[in-house]
């Protein structure tokens, strides 16, 4: 297989376990937001608004997503921070 040839069709199987590693990936990465200062979050916001489409350019479906996403992981960080949650907790609190 060639670096370019078209990737294979993921069963659903794989899918499931794909979903499953992006939920766990965004709930560390929204640990380890939590523990940054409000500096580094807004540098993270920053970004989000760095992507979003400029005036006069065409949206694009997915860096719009892609940016409103960064947003709720800051803000969800934040919210985490601010409840003094822990990891127990925070699994009880937004269930996978």
């Amino acid at each position: 297989m060639d670096a370019f040839s078209p990737d294979p069709d993921l069963s659903n199987a794989e899918l499931v376990q794909l979903r499953v590693r992006v939920v766990a990936l965004e709930n560390l990465l929204i640990t380890l937001l939590a523990q940054n200062s409000e500096q580094q979050l807004g540098r993270g916001r920053d970004m989000a608004a760095y992507i979003s489409p400029r005036p006069g350019h065409t949206d694009h479906p997915l860096t719009v997503h892609a940016a409103a996403q960064m947003l709720h992981l800051t803000q969800r960080a934040a919210r985490l921070r601010a409840g003094g949650r822990t990891a127990s907790s925070y699994t009880a609190w937004h269930p996978v």
